[in-house]
């Protein structure tokens, strides 16, 4: 929490996509944080804390988000964690979502509804 606002960490390589997060997530009232790589976010999120996270799959290296979200585990983080990718549903065929701890994987584009609901419910 950042000033009693809920603190949303996004980290995708992807400019455009982080531009649409924060439109979305800023609008609804949440305070995000971004980070264009695994390694920078987790530089952001040692210094953030944030109460939810959101991170691409595909970044700097083809698994850089699965990498990331092991890192975080290790570092005992408690925040749900959604993986964002393009491969989509296809996503839990190929990697064992359940052994990650995600929350969730979300298909790009994802839309602003579907987005918002999924961390609603998740933060209540």
């Amino acid at each position: 929490m950042k000033d009693g606002k809920t603190v949303i960490l996004c980290i995708d390589d992807d400019p455009d996509i982080l531009s649409y997060l924060r439109i979305v997530l800023e609008s609804a009232g949440y305070v995000m944080a971004e980070a264009p790589s695994a390694e920078e976010g987790l530089r952001i999120y040692r210094d953030c804390k944030p109460d939810l996270i959101i991170v691409d799959l595909m970044m700097e290296e083809v698994d850089a988000g699965t990498s990331f979200v092991r890192e975080l585990r290790a570092l005992g983080n408690k925040a749900p964690i959604f993986m964002l990718s393009s491969t989509g549903d296809n996503l839990a065929m190929a990697i064992d979502t359940t052994q990650l701890g995600l929350a969730g994987v979300l298909q790009k584009p994802v839309s602003k509804e579907r987005l918002l609901n999924l961390i609603k419910a998740k933060l209540g």
